[in-house]
């Protein structure tokens, strides 16, 4: 007897009464049940108010850092039980490459996010955005954006393709941002999140209520949402029409973002002929996207447009490659790259958009139907039974106007070829998909890619210009990375994932703040200009991170600058630009009063105004940022610089941390001459 699957809601496995009504969920390959799904008699309102309250409170409180970490644990508990998910995996359809896709894709998103948080966020619950915006005069009015936490929970309403990757990648940005996440997973593939949910909570490392999942339906969730509270949708763009015109997005706020399935295309350039590189790789492409989990990809090439005339080579291209390198069958037999879809219905659905493709006036060049001869789990060849295998379909439409040929997407190993005249009709053709998540070019010919990518970027989220030079090392056509976004326009849903630290933003609220200096030093924890300094006692550079205090300060004695200086440095580094060199070409300059010091001279002067040069707590000098030369400097004229502690940065696992220091240099009459940060490691003690 198959098991039913329990939903993980306030911190506990919660499991429907015996008796309740379930959905039976099969093996992609063999039809044998795997599991029943209910969600019957799940209080879905109480596990809302348990993230709102328990999950916020326990997570929101940690810095940016702390969460980086957790995610990283994360991943860490997740990659060794990994074997569990990948065997579990097998039963959706998905081959050993596709598994890899999904889980192990989805783990490197929690990577990818620890890491990002640690370099790019602050050890803060408060992320600056943008620079500090000067409000009057004197210095005394600042103004300048910041974010936080939203206030409620991140619910993520996922597609059975990807149920690990889907997870988690939605899970990383809401988790880095401090809002707690509950996940609704696809009830074909849930199993699987399910299982992935069971190492999490098993790993002991999810702070309370700051994860949960409903493993079945939900069709009332959103009922319950209200502002400060987001969705996160990945399915058709149908579902995404009715979730976005509900009430709670509507009427009470709750953002809401899609990613759906699109029309996405590849574009072959009119110098990618047979026997070029990339001619090569766009077939190669086009074959990976048709087969690669079975088709079921929302970045999947549906569209392969090619130049006119060329049509027949890349479909024997096709036909060779597919013969030559794609095995269908049972995932868990080997050799099989290709295995079903995720259920039966889903394979009769693209069987019946497959119809309608043809009747908007498609030709079958290759499949277009159920395949039975598979590669079966024990090594045979035969009819899979119960399975829901698709044959690879490759279509062709005569007229590139058709309509069904840019509005009919069968969600499986289907795509279609047509031809185009010129590089603003392939534009034309990408753009009648009505916005996609990626479009592909194949060129060599810099000036068509420059001229279609400029043509189509507007339609989509993403472009790939695949061409010799990195055919090798490209991630492929429908691979989303996690520092670039994903989503597109119209169609593809309008939302944005993905894309770095940009979708930890969308879990937070951008705030504009004014007031005084030492307001925004309180509220940011970054010093500002004009707020209260401390320049009494110890050099800075003597002090550890748990002695350094934000407005520490050391201003530095006077120093001149010679004619000599300034030569001296000319010769010993080979500048010997004019400005510094020659009199008169100099004085010609309307930037100069006549010969003066290099930029670099004065920044090198400055640290060793500043410096404290014995060994202390500093241990290295990591680099400058912001660098701006203001005003020149003439031989003659002294400089000195005020050097002051802006942010303290500790780092969680390490035994320093990051000091960002204000660096003002200004010459004999008060005039700044240079401003910049510059940062070093500091140990946490002496």
């Amino acid at each position: 007897m198959t098991r039913t699957l329990p939903s993980y809601v306030q911190d506990a496995w919660w499991e429907p009464a015996e008796g309740a009504r379930t959905t039976e969920v099969r093996d992609a390959s063999t039809g044998e049940p795997v599991a029943h799904v209910s969600t019957e008699g799940l209080d879905v309102a109480a596990a809302l108010e348990h993230a709102r309250q328990v999950g916020h409170h326990s997570l929101a409180p940690l810095t940016f850092h702390q969460r980086a970490i957790l995610l990283k644990r994360m991943a860490l508990a997740l990659t060794e039980r990994k074997g569990e998910l990948y065997e579990l995996s097998a039963r959706t359809g998905a081959t050993k490459a596709d598994s890899w896709v999904d889980i192990d894709g989805g783990i490197g998103v929690l990577f990818a996010y620890s890491s990002r948080g640690r370099r790019e966020m602050p050890q803060s619950t408060v992320y600056l955005d943008g620079p500090v915006e000067p409000l009057s005069k004197d210095g005394s009015f600042l103004g300048r954006h910041i974010a936080t936490t939203l206030p409620g929970v991140a619910v993520q309403i996922n597609a059975f393709n990807f149920p690990v990757w889907g997870s988690l990648e939605k899970l990383a940005p809401a988790f880095l941002a401090g809002m707690p996440t509950l996940i609704k997973p696809a009830t074909p593939t849930g199993y699987v999140a399910e299982h992935m949910m069971r190492i999490l909570a098993e790993s002991g490392l999810l702070p309370a209520g700051s994860v949960q999942l409903v493993s079945g339906s939900a069709r009332d969730l959103l009922d319950h949402l209200r502002l400060g509270d987001t969705v996160g949708f990945t399915g058709s763009a149908s579902t995404a029409d009715g979730l976005r015109g509900h009430a709670a997005v509507q009427d009470r706020g709750v953002r809401f973002t899609a990613e759906t399935d699109s029309i996405n295309a590849s574009v072959l350039g009119p110098d990618a002929v047979p026997g070029t590189p990339e001619f090569d790789a766009y077939v190669r492409g086009l074959v990976a996207e048709m087969t690669s989990k079975a088709g079921q990809k929302c970045t999947a090439i549906r569209r392969a447009i090619v130049p006119s005339g060329m049509s027949d080579a890349v479909a024997e291209a096709v036909r060779e490659r597919i013969a030559a390198k794609v095995v269908v069958g049972d995932p868990r037999a080997e050799g099989v790259t290709m295995g079903p879809l995720a259920s039966v219905e889903q394979r009769d659905e693209v069987l019946r958009q497959v119809g309608r493709l043809t009747d908007g006036g498609a030709e079958v060049l290759m499949g277009g139907g159920g395949a039975t001869d598979v590669l079966l789990a024990d090594g045979s060849r035969g009819d899979a039974g119960g399975g829901a295998f698709v044959a690879p379909t490759l279509l062709r439409f005569a007229d590139p106007e058709a309509e069904a040929l840019h509005s009919i997407e069968a969600f499986g190993p289907v795509s279609s070829l047509v031809e185009y005249g010129s590089a603003e009709q392939a534009a034309e053709l990408v753009g009648r998909g009505g916005g996609s998540l990626v479009t592909s070019v194949a060129s060599h010919d810099g000036a068509f890619v420059a001229d279609l990518t400029r043509r189509i970027a507007p339609h989509n989220g993403r472009i790939l210009l695949l061409d010799r030079d990195d055919a090798r090392s490209s991630t492929g056509h429908g691979s989303p990375l996690p520092m670039l976004v994903h989503g597109g326009p119209g169609r593809a849903g309008g939302g944005e994932e993905l894309g770095g630290i940009r979708s930890v933003l969308h879990h937070m609220q951008r705030t504009a703040i004014q007031g005084s200096p030492a307001m925004l030093t309180a509220v940011t924890g970054v010093w500002h200009p004009g707020a209260s300094v401390s320049a009494e006692g110890e050099h800075p550079f003597r002090k550890s991170l748990a002695e350094l205090r934000i407005g520490d300060q050391v201003v530095s004695a006077p120093r001149e600058v010679t004619l000599d200086d300034i030569e001296h440095f000319a010769r010993f580094t080979g500048d010997e630009f004019y400005a510094h060199m020659d009199e008169e070409a100099a004085a010609a300059n309307p930037f100069f009063p006549g010969r003066v010091a290099h930029g670099y001279l004065l920044v090198s002067f400055a640290a060793g105004l500043f410096v404290e040069p014995a060994p202390g707590p500093v241990l290295a000098n990591t680099g400058l940022e912001g660098l701006k030369f203001m005003t020149p400097v003439s031989p003659g004229d002294s400089i000195r610089v005020t050097l002051t502690a802006k942010q303290i940065t500790p780092r969680e696992t390490e035994e320093y941390g990051e000091v960002r220091w204000d660096a003002v240099l200004e010459n004999q009459h008060d005039e700044v001459v240079a401003k910049y940060d510059v940062l070093t490691y500091v140990a946490k003690t002496r």
